[in-house]
């Protein structure tokens, strides 16, 4: 708790006496109390309407309760719900405030999540830290008690979530999915359920999620991992683009993809959560968490290789009716475009002489219309006088000699 709250401080005093004064007025108790002595403390129902009031008209979601359970024999309390696992959340989300990645009020535990059949699975932590890049990431704290399937049915789970249409979506659209169970991946994300409870990620794919393995060995975490990455690629792993230009394009489609990232509490608590302590499933380095997140051979790169592939086929395709455009066979220059497209239209009947270029299809017309032009001022020229008769003799030509 004082991580969480007092991440500066060297002891937790201060934050010890406030605990016991919310507990003087029954809005606090002690959950447990761990082998090396230090308290779980949990929210009274008391407490838990308090705080309700408080954070929710600023938009901040409260955890959900923690009811006190008693043993149906002996009446005694049970307190031992969270134990060690809860005290792991709550040390990973004070790592994540330590380094920066998100406010206090920005994390929030056991958040449900409910699928189509009705089943909810609830988020270990929910972390809210867009000041950091980090928009919203849902953490799974495993500590040796969970079999890897498990983790995989949790991944699926987080997978099929992601894919639920909007209480509020159109007819076609809700039709449209339950009509071809794949056309899910047409509609866009803005019209899906998760996108009314959490913002934008501002990288593509689904809501991020990062398994933190906790109290258990290098081995069975690797092995672990193993078999997050084997079993549960459909949920995780990236697809080829489906475009003309395949061979040119190396990207990876990542917009139906839950992107998952994984660390252990111990690489947290020894180097902090802003260090490369992450490693994104199907990448072999771990990185720092935004950079776990981000895709550089996503949809950028996608923009990039998809535009040098299409100026490319462009200047193929330019090169290649460069190669086919005739030649004139009278003068030996290449045919314009509008000539060329003159003798290949469906009016090339009108285009004179195929093989000719347009200069010297011109002068074709040049000739065909100067000859016509002559014949025409030969038409309408008079006759010529015989040579018998003599000029300019007409009538009265005898009166006036006699």
């Amino acid at each position: 708790m004082r991580k969480l709250t007092r991440p500066d401080n060297q002891h937790d005093k201060l934050v010890r006496d406030t605990l016991l004064d919310l507990e003087d007025h029954h809005l606090v108790r002690i959950e447990l109390v761990r082998e090396d002595q230090r308290h779980v403390w949990v929210l009274t129902k008391r407490g838990h309407g308090e705080a309700k009031k408080l954070l929710e008209p600023k938009g901040i979601r409260v955890s959900a309760l923690r009811e006190e359970k008693y043993g149906p024999d002996t009446g005694e309390l049970l307190g031992a719900g969270y134990d060690d696992h809860f005290a792991a959340v709550t040390t990973t989300a004070a790592e994540l405030h330590r380094a920066g990645i998100g406010h206090r009020l920005g994390f929030a535990t056991e958040i449900p999540h409910r699928l189509a059949d009705g089943y909810v699975q609830r988020a270990d932590l929910v972390v809210r830290a867009p000041a950091a890049g980090v928009p919203v990431l849902l953490l799974e704290i495993d500590r040796r008690t969970e079999d890897a399937d498990d983790l995989v049915h949790r991944l699926r789970r987080y997978w099929e979530w992601g894919r639920l249409l909007a209480p509020d979506a159109d007819r076609l659209t809700v039709d449209l999915v339950r009509s071809r169970p794949g056309a899910i991946e047409d509609v866009g994300h803005e019209k899906r359920l998760w996108r009314r409870v959490y913002p934008q990620t501002g990288r593509e794919g689904l809501v991020p999620v990062a398994f933190v393995f906790a109290d258990t060995t290098e081995a069975k975490a690797d092995n672990t991992v193993k078999v997050l990455e084997e079993a549960g690629r459909r949920f995780w792993a990236p697809r080829r683009y489906e475009t003309y230009y395949r061979e040119a394009i190396t990207a990876k489609d990542y917009s139906q993809a839950v992107p998952v990232v994984v660390t252990t509490l111990e690489q947290l608590t020894e180097h902090g959560a802003d260090a490369a302590v992450w490693r994104r499933l199907g990448r072999v380095d771990e990185q720092t968490l935004t950079d776990a997140l981000d895709n550089p051979d996503g949809d950028a790169l996608y923009r990039r290789q998809y535009a040098r592939a299409e100026a490319e086929d462009e200047r193929r395709r330019a090169a290649e009716r460069e190669a086919r455009r005739p030649v004139c066979k009278r003068c030996g220059q290449k045919f314009t475009d509008e000539r060329w497209e003159e003798t290949t239209a469906r009016t090339a009947w009108k285009a004179g002489d195929l093989s000719a270029c347009g200069d010297c299809h011109a002068d074709d017309v040049a000739r065909k219309e100067a000859a016509a032009e002559a014949a025409r001022l030969k038409a309408a020229a008079p006759p010529e006088p015989e040579d018998d008769q003599e000029p300019g003799r007409g009538r009265g030509w005898f009166r006036r000699r006699t």
